[in-house]
């Protein structure tokens, strides 16, 4: 009984310990795709609650200095109740 309580919490924590990323696309426009690369970052907790700054388009594109925007991606990382959400924005 010892050895499968010690089996189950193993299990467990393994599972707890598990992070999961996706990034997927969100728009494109007919401009061509440039060298700068902005960013834009915010957490989320329990689905609602935003804590961060702001992670919208035009935060990512003024921290690149980008003026015309080719791509938008949406990364998101989530671990339990925990989520970050990142803007990620090319463009010239």
């Amino acid at each position: 009984m010892k050895q499968f309580i010690l089996a189950l919490f193993a299990c467990v924590l393994c599972i707890s310990l598990n992070a999961c990323s996706i990034t997927y696309p969100l728009a494109a426009t007919e401009n061509r795709v440039g060298s700068k690369v902005g960013e834009s970052s915010g957490n989320v907790f329990f689905g609602w609650l935003e804590v961060g700054t702001d992670f919208s388009i035009r935060a990512a594109a003024k921290n690149a200095g980008i003026t015309k925007i080719s791509t938008v991606d949406i990364r998101v990382t989530d671990f339990w109740f925990f989520s970050t959400y990142t803007c990620v924005v090319t463009g010239e």
